[in-house]
C-alpha cells in the first residue's frame, strides 16, 4: 500500500500552516476500507469523495445521494458531528466481472454528541480500468436479521 503514491494534496489546516496528504487508490476491495477509515479519521473529504465512482451511490440518514457533489456534502455533514471511526473488513465476494461486493463493520465513536455508534456497511465496488477499486453503491446501515 506505501508505495502506491498517486497524488499530493496540500491542506490548509487554520493558522497551523499547509500540510500535505499522500493519497493513495486501493488495489484491491478490501483495500478501499483502510483508505476509507484513514481519510474519515484525519477529516479529509476529498480523499473520501475520490474513494466514489463519479456516480456513485451513498446512502446518508435513509437518503439516497448520488455523484461526487452530493456525496461531499453528505460527508461534510457526517465529519463535522467529529469522531473517530475503525472499520474491519468481514467479506468480500468478488465476481469475474470486475465487481465485487464488501461488507464491513464499523464503530463511530463520537467526540461532539458523545456516545458510540455500530453498524455493518455494504459495498459494492468496481475494478477501474486502471486497476485500482472504487465504490459504486455504500450502505453503511447494512439491514440486519434478528435470531429467531
Amino acid at each position: 500500500m506505501c508505495g502506491r503514491l498517486i497524488r499530493q494534496i496540500r491542506l490548509a489546516l487554520g493558522g497551523c500552516g499547509v500540510y500535505h496528504l499522500l493519497l493513495m487508490n486501493a488495489h484491491s476491495p478490501a483495500e478501499l476500507h483502510s483508505l476509507f477509515r484513514n481519510s474519515f479519521n484525519v477529516g479529509d473529504v476529498e480523499a473520501l469523495v475520490s474513494l466514489y465512482e463519479p456516480g456513485a451511490t451513498l446512502i446518508v440518514g435513509g437518503m439516497q445521494v448520488t455523484g461526487h457533489d452530493g456525496i461531499r456534502a453528505a460527508l461534510h455533514s457526517v465529519l463535522a458531528a467529529g469522531g473517530r471511526m475503525t472499520l474491519t473488513t468481514r467479506t468480500v465476494m468478488e465476481s469475474g466481472d470486475g465487481l465485487a461486493l464488501i461488507h464491513g463493520e464499523w464503530v463511530m465513536e463520537r467526540s461532539a454528541a458523545g456516545g458510540t455508534t455500530r453498524g455493518v456497511s455494504s459495498e459494492v465496488v468496481r475494478k477501474q480500468a486502471d486497476g485500482t477499486w472504487r465504490f459504486v453503491i455504500d450502505n453503511p446501515y447494512t439491514p440486519t436479521v434478528a435470531a429467531a
